[in-house]
């Protein structure tokens, strides 16, 4: 008896865990990538496809599981002889072929339709296009034939706008985003937007994407990619028409050079003598008054970094991997209602909000902050060039020069 009642304590601890992970699994309070939350018209077409299947697979896994409980229960071992053996049902057998028949047919047949609709890029509202690299995800919006941005008009002069890290986009504007890869496959993936898209080097593949209402939506990639495929993240921040036509004037507007003798004007000097090969700040100038043009192909083995110019519009860095605001004024920002989410985030990064700590750090130490192939040798690649970000060596004056003048580029 002792023995009998030992072997069904497993049993039920088992069931007892299974319960509980399905309960917790459901108490999740922050879901900034949930896929049963769309926040769109192409993300609303998969969310009505999916639940209904899987609401449909739910009742059929029930029966089934209830079926093969009773099954065990009721034939287990008793010590009763081996049942006959048969050599099957033909009626059973035919309809256990023709009912799953049935049920995927009436599952492909609305799914090719979504599919059709979800690739559907005629009649866009804003073309960017969008390229994925080791580790983070470059914006660039190209200017149409009338001279406009996304059908907007700038209110000085016209140029495509470069960008990271987080993709801006109107409101109730169909979005169709052309996407390529510099290196690796990648998968661009905003949940509350849209499905995922693979990016593969060599091809530009399309998706679309349109926002109900101002917000941030989170995403990251979605195929493993290498060493920071966990730290390569995005973010689309949709405003309303007004608030999209101040960030297009405010991305285009003139540089601004800092003050002469301040500190920022220090860390313009050492953003030209450390960072402008590879980062490019759009108007920076040189002591004789020459556009500065970084040329990353010369040193990533990617051929590009990120576009500094308005740093500070942006919320995060390094592939939106950190914020850079800090805790409060970021919850401010995400928790912002739509009407006052537009202010909020033009705003940009304030020196009181500004996420120094991190900042420092990846300025210190990059590629112990997110794991990069900084080190050609270590890949067997002997063309000096490198995967990510380097350790500059910058001195604590350096860094603090650093901030500086990145706070002011917004």
């Amino acid at each position: 008896m002792t023995e009998h009642r030992r072997s069904r304590i497993p049993f039920r601890r088992t069931i007892v865990g299974v319960g509980a992970a399905v309960a917790l699994s459901s108490c999740a309070t922050d879901a900034p990538q949930d896929t049963w939350a769309p926040e769109g018209e192409f993300a609303q077409d998969i969310h009505n496809l999916q639940w209904p299947i899987f609401l449909l697979a739910g009742i059929i896994g029930l029966i089934v599981f209830a079926v093969v409980g009773f099954a065990v229960w009721k034939y287990r071992d008793r010590g009763q002889p081996i049942p006959e053996q048969s050599h099957g049902n033909a009626l059973i057998e035919y309809a256990f072929i023709a009912l799953p028949a049935v049920i995927l047919a009436a599952i492909a047949i609305p799914t090719v339709g979504v599919v059709i609709d979800l690739n559907d890029t005629d009649n866009a509202d804003c073309v960017v296009n969008v390229t994925g690299q080791q580790w983070w995800w470059e914006y660039d919006y190209p200017i149409d034939a009338d001279g406009n941005i996304c059908g907007f008009a700038p209110s000085g002069d016209a140029a495509p706008i470069v960008t990271s890290g987080q993709m801006i986009i109107p409101t109730q504007a169909k979005v169709v985003i052309r996407g390529t890869s510099r290196d690796v496959i990648h998968s661009f993936w905003v949940p509350k937007l849209n499905g995922k898209r693979d990016m593969v080097p060599g091809r530009v593949h399309t998706w679309n994407f349109q926002a109900d209402q101002p917000g941030i939506y989170a995403g990251q990639c979605a195929e493993f990619c290498g060493l920071s495929h966990a730290n390569m993240r995005m973010e689309i921040v949709a405003l309303d028409d007004a608030d999209f036509q101040a960030w297009i004037d405010n991305q285009l507007a003139p540089y601004q050079p800092p003050e002469e003798g301040s500190l920022a004007a220090l860390g313009e000097t050492t953003f030209v003598a450390q960072c402008s090969r590879c980062h490019q700040i759009d108007g920076l100038t040189d002591d004789e008054g020459e556009l500065i043009i970084a040329q990353p192909e010369n040193f990533v083995w990617s051929g590009a970094a990120p576009n500094l110019s308005k740093l500070m519009t942006r919320n995060t860095f390094a592939g939106a991997t950190w914020d850079l605001l800090i805790e409060a004024c970021r919850n401010d920002v995400w928790e912002a209602s739509p009407s006052e989410f537009g202010d909020k985030y033009l705003e940009g990064v304030t020196e009181q909000c500004l996420n120094e700590i991190d900042l420092k750090e990846w300025l210190r130490d990059a590629p112990s902050k997110k794991p990069m192939y900084t080190d050609p040798e270590l890949l067997g690649e002997t063309d000096d060039k490198v995967r990510g970000m380097p350790d500059l060596a910058l001195s604590e004056d350096q860094i603090d020069e650093l901030v500086a003048y990145l706070l002011e580029r917004k």
